[in-house]
């Protein structure tokens, strides 16, 4: 990570009482992903965590609960190709938070702020979650999964 510029971020797993997972198609892609944002600089991660789940969703935070956070700042790094044309950053270094929905469907809404950044959402499982995101984020989806596993494990027990 040496002379790397990575932006600090948040990720969001959402999961509903079926034991799914929020994901957002991105706008003009067929790019499916979990809710994720850049920490502004007067931020703390679970600021930036609802600010960008409002955003991106349009879910407020009486509409899901925290169940995790990951232990650890997870990193991926975004190939040339995908990069944008006034580069900042080489990458992503994000917090993770686990979000039960508490809300309903209804709750969310992809045009609560001016400039969405999903055209489209859908309810799915691990494997979609995992094999729907850009190749260079599977990874850190695998990862933050792993490290996940027994709140969701838990979940599907009760």
């Amino acid at each position: 990570m040496k002379g790397k510029n990575y932006r600090k971020g948040v990720g969001i797993i959402i999961v509903n009482t079926k034991g799914l997972f929020f994901l957002g198609k991105r706008i003009g892609a067929e790019a499916w992903q979990f809710p994720q944002g850049g920490i502004d600089e007067d931020e703390v991660p679970e600021e930036a965590l609802y600010r960008e789940l409002h955003e991106e969703t349009g879910l407020v935070k009486g509409k899901v609960k925290i169940l995790a956070v990951s232990k650890k700042w997870l990193v991926y790094h975004i190939p040339h190709l995908f990069q944008r044309s006034n580069k900042k950053y080489d990458g992503a270094m994000q917090k993770w938070f686990l979000l039960e929905l508490t809300g309903t469907n209804q709750d969310i809404n992809l045009n609560a702020v001016s400039h969405a950044e999903f055209d489209a959402w859908k309810w799915a499982d691990k494997s979609t979650a995992i094999n729907s995101v850009v190749r260079f984020k599977k990874a850190v989806y695998e990862s933050i999964f792993s490290e996940f596993s027994d709140v969701l494990k838990g979940l599907k027990d009760n």
